[in-house]
């Protein structure tokens, strides 16, 4: 998983990067593995990254925010629009109670803002203060995809 040991990845990250095989195999044990819906995103059948759709609870059970992931040495290659565009596509049938996708992104990470732009999603606005990353409260720019 070279991506979590990525400092150019890492720093838009909500916690810090493996330090261990170990820490790897307990990542992949205590969240992968239990995820409602976590996958890989391949090039040539290897591993570059991951992508996830997290579930909301309760009255927000409509919506779900998707999460992801790639190398830093394939950013720029359209592998990330690609792979959210493919979720996007069979997220709304995967989920059928599902109304809307949101995608968070810091507003310093233009690329990944980009690929949700690119991807279909629709800029909603700045949130102050919304997302811990490495326990700081950091501006995100909020996204979102509808289903009609």
């Amino acid at each position: 998983m070279e991506w979590f040991t990525d400092d150019n990845v890492n720093k838009f990250c909500s916690s810090d990067g493996f330090l261990s095989k170990e820490d790897s195999m307990r990542y992949i044990a205590d969240v992968v593995i239990p995820h409602p819906w976590y996958r890989a995103i391949c090039l040539n059948d290897k591993p570059i990254g991951s992508i996830s759709v997290s579930p909301f609870h309760g009255s927000d059970i409509c919506r779900g925010e998707i999460g992801y992931d790639i190398s830093s040495k394939y950013w720029g290659k359209g592998i990330a629009t690609k792979a959210v565009k493919m979720v996007a596509s069979t997220i709304f049938v995967d989920w059928p109670h599902l109304a809307r996708l949101e995608g968070v992104v810091a507003v310093d990470n233009v690329g990944s803002q980009r690929v949700l732009e690119k991807a279909g999603f629709v800029k909603e606005g700045v949130l102050r203060k919304y997302y811990l990353v490495k326990g700081k409260p950091i501006d995100i720019v909020m996204f979102s995809l509808l289903i009609y």
